[in-house]
Parts: C-alpha cells; sequence; structure tokens
C-alpha cells in the first residue's frame, strides 16, 4: 500500500471537470477483497456520465468500471483470495438473495449498485469489493486483455438475449468500440450473414476485419442490402450498438417477420421509439433489452478472451495514466482510431 495509507483517485466533480484527490485506501469488510487496480477502461457509459447524460446525480464520483487489479487485501471472509492474485470484478451489485438476483437479472434487483455507475469505481489505485464478484485472472494472461472482461461480458449478454444461432442473420447499427465486439461475437457463435452499418470509413474498415461480411457507410442503403443478403426477407436479428432513437425505429423496418431487435445502445432519457402494435402482434416479432454482463456472462467473457477468441488489438493500443485522465476524456473524439482507452496505474 502507498505510504500513509493514501491513495490517488480521479473524482469527476462535475459535467466534463476531473479532479484528482487524495483519499484513504478503502479497507476491506469481513466479506471484501481489496483490488490495486492495474487497468481500467475508459467505456461509453463513462463518456455520457463525462458529459453529464447519465447518473448525474451521483457526482461527485469516482467512475471506472472495466478494470483488472491484482488482491491486495482480503477481509476474514475472503481468504480464498490471495495477495498477487490477478481478479477482475463483476460490477453489478446486488443484494444477492431476492428473486432477481437468484435469476441472475440484478440489474433489477432493488438493491442494485454499479461499481463506478451509481458508485464509486475503479478510477482510483484501490477499491473494495464484494468477494462473490471477484474473478481470478488464468495465468499468463496480459493485463490490459483482462481489462476487456467486462465490455465482453456485455454483449455475450446481449447475445444470448438475442438467442442468436447458427446461420442467422445479424445487422449490427454502429461499429463503435462495443459495435466492433458485437460483430465479433457474431462471428464466433455462427450467425451468417454480418451486415453492419457505420458512417465512419476508418470504423467501417475496423468492421470488415472484425469478421463483417458488408459493411454500409451510406444509410440510403442500408434496407436495400439487407434484403439483397437476406433473400428479400430481412435479417433475422438487429443489434442496436448507438443509443440513437432513429436507428431503433430503423432497426424494426429491417428485421423479417418474427424477427427480433436487440436494444442495447443507450439514449437519452425519456426517449422512446413508435412500435406499430397490431403488425408487431401479427408479425410476431420481438425485442428484449441489455446492457451489462453479469455472473456467468463475466466468466464466459473472461474464457473468451483468455483463449484468444477476440482480436483485442486496437483495444489495447491507446493508454493513458491517471494523472492525465482529463486528456485521455477530452481526446476521445479526436482519435476515432482506437476503440478502447485505458488508465495505467
Amino acid at each position: 500500500m502507498t505510504a500513509m495509507g493514501q491513495m490517488r483517485a480521479a473524482v469527476l466533480v462535475a459535467p466534463g471537470k476531473f479532479v484528482i484527490e487524495q483519499r484513504a485506501i478503502p479497507q476491506p469488510k469481513p466479506d471484501e477483497v481489496l483490488v490495486k487496480v492495474e487497468r481500467a477502461g475508459i467505456c461509453g457509459t463513462d463518456l455520457h456520465i463525462f458529459h453529464g447524460h447519465y447518473a448525474a446525480d451521483k457526482l461527485p464520483l469516482v467512475p471506472g468500471h472495466e478494470f483488472v487489479g491484482v488482491v491486495a487485501g482480503a477481509g476474514a471472509e475472503a481468504s480464498r483470495f490471495k495477495d498477487g492474485q490477478r481478479v477482475v470484478v463483476d460490477i453489478n451489485v446486488g443484494c444477492g438473495s431476492c428473486f432477481w438476483c437468484r435469476r441472475n437479472e440484478i440489474l433489477s434487483c432493488p438493491e442494485m449498485q454499479q461499481l463506478g455507475i451509481t458508485m464509486d469505481g475503479a478510477f482510483a489505485e484501490y477499491i473494495a469489493v464484494p468477494s462473490r464478484l471477484v474473478i481470478p485472472v488464468p495465468d499468463g494472461m496480459p493485463a490490459d486483455v483482462a481489462a476487456l472482461t467486462e465490455p465482453v461480458a456485455c454483449v455475450v449478454r446481449a447475445a444470448r438475449k438475442s438467442k442468436v444461432g447458427l446461420g442467422q442473420s445479424v445487422v449490427v447499427l454502429g461499429a463503435g468500440p462495443i459495435g466492433n465486439l458485437h460483430i465479433q461475437l457474431m462471428r464466433l457463435v455462427g450467425a451468417a450473414p454480418i451486415i453492419v452499418m457505420e458512417l465512419s470509413e476508418l470504423r467501417a474498415e475496423m468492421a470488415r476485419a472484425a469478421g463483417a461480411d458488408a459493411v454500409v457507410t451510406d444509410p440510403a442503403k442500408l434496407h436495400e442490402t439487407v434484403l439483397a443478403m437476406t433473400d428479400g426477407r430481412g435479417a433475422d436479428v438487429v443489434i442496436e450498438s448507438v443509443g440513437a432513437p432513429a436507428l431503433y425505429a430503423e432497426a424494426f423496418k429491417l428485421i423479417r417477420r418474427g424477427g427480433h431487435v436487440a436494444f442495447f445502445g443507450i439514449t437519452g432519457a425519456g426517449a422512446s421509439v413508435p412500435v406499430d402494435i397490431v403488425q408487431t402482434i401479427l408479425r410476431e416479432d420481438s425485442l428484449k433489452g441489455s446492457v451489462a454482463g453479469m455472473g456467468e456472462d463475466m466468466h464466459d467473457a473472461l474464457t473468451l478472451l483468455a483463449h484468444g477468441r477476440f482480436a483485442t488489438e486496437r483495444f489495447t493500443e491507446a493508454s493513458y495514466a491517471l494523472s492525465d485522465i482529463q486528456q485521455a476524456f477530452d481526446s476521445v473524439p479526436q482519435r476515432p482510431q482506437h476503440l478502447k482507452t485505458q488508465i495505467v496505474f
């Protein structure tokens, strides 16, 4: 631990403004593990919080929820974890015993909180977390790759919710960081064809490299491309990965009869999409929301990453020191070539 039991923490004190504070290193409770953070990624949700679009009522806040670290201490009830052991953490903190927690639907738990979103997170040198949420990282797995476990878990859960199967056609709207992971996972589960819409030529090329069968950069050509590649039916599944109401509305026009729309991209509060109720009933269309990986989603994501099932190079190229976190956040829009930025401790 640092001298005098102090650590540095990046506190978002107001939208757009970080302050590096000295804080006491948290002491783990009997059922907690103290984690010394090694790397923490900047997520799209972090950017929403940074710009004041999400969780503004929680400020001041230490964000950061995509992280990896090493055990630096453990409470009496968490002695199975050893100092120096590399771990990742499920960020979804539920009560652990209610109807929703038992079903691994922790976001619906009445007591649910999320590390780095509704409570202080990992843009700090140390964090104390419930031991039941701590997952050991396989030996030899690099820290920068392990730090991707949480975002990969999110797309794992979305795929499960959508029940994507072999040979099913999928449209991914948006090929940013999380969209790129959706593309890679769709390839892994055997979806075909995989059609992507992405306005950025740079990220469109990244989408092709990630496994997309077709990438559309002109929205006016999207519908005709989907029909041409699905024998005129429309896609089995459309994943909205941007968070734009207009794209959600477009998604319903792209699915086949009986198709599925995966609600994933977070919009502003109160955003809505018109749905033709009668047509939805008669066509037997479906939709399902999904936003965070939890429970087995985290374990499966870590396993996939450990065995090299995701191409991670474009996610681990950019890193900033904790002291430069303001610059890291401010510069994200100017660095589209970097699918992920990580804070290094």
